[in-house]
C-alpha cells in the first residue's frame, strides 16, 4: 500500500497519525453522505489516553491548549483516514471544524487554542486544509479533556 502525499507531510513535521480511535458511547466515528464526510469529535487522545485534561486558564496554558488541538486534528485524521478507505489524497477540502475548549469563564485565548488543529490541517493539506471554524469555550468536556474538536470534509 503507497503511503498518501498528507501521511508523507505528517511524517516530514514530526507526526505519526494514530489509529482511529473507537467510539466510547452510542454513536459512530463518522458518517459519509454522498462526498461530504462528518467526522465526530475526537479528544486529545495519544496512545490511548487523555493527554490534556482540566481547564484552560486554570490547569492549562494557552500553549497546551494549541497542543491539544493539534492532537484532536490528528485523531480527526485518523478518523478521515478511515472514512477515505485509507486514503487521505481523496480529501478535496476541509469545510469546516468547530472547536470546543474548556475553560474559565474569562478565558478568551479560545482561538488561539483551536489554531493548533487549523494550522495543522493546512499544514499536512495545505490549500484543501483552510476551513471555515467556530472556536466555542465550555464548561466542561467528556472525560475532563480540555478540548475537542469534529468536522465537515469533503471528498473527491
Amino acid at each position: 500500500m503507497t503511503i498518501s502525499q498528507a501521511e508523507k507531510k505528517l511524517l516530514e513535521l514530526g507526526h505519526r497519525l494514530p489509529v482511529a480511535a473507537a467510539p466510547v458511547a452510542n454513536y459512530v466515528p463518522y458518517v459519509l453522505s454522498g462526498k461530504t464526510v462528518y467526522l465526530s469529535g475526537q479528544l486529545p487522545f495519544r496512545d490511548g489516553k487523555i493527554a490534556y485534561t482540566g481547564q484552560l486558564g486554570e490547569d492549562l496554558s494557552t500553549d497546551q491548549g494549541y497542543m491539544a488541538a493539534q492532537l484532536c486534528a490528528l485523531n480527526l485524521l485518523a478518523q478521515l483516514k478511515s472514512a477515505c478507505g485509507g486514503d487521505l489524497d481523496r480529501v478535496a477540502r476541509v469545510l469546516k471544524i468547530t472547536g470546543y475548549v474548556s475553560c474559565e469563564h474569562d478565558f478568551t485565548d479560545i482561538p488561539k487554542c483551536i489554531n493548533g488543529a487549523s494550522d495543522l490541517l493546512v499544514d499536512v493539506l495545505g490549500e484543501a486544509g483552510r476551513h471555515a471554524r467556530a472556536a466555542v469555550g465550555v464548561a466542561s468536556l467528556p472525560a475532563n479533556a480540555g478540548v475537542e474538536i469534529d468536522a465537515i470534509v469533503e471528498l473527491k
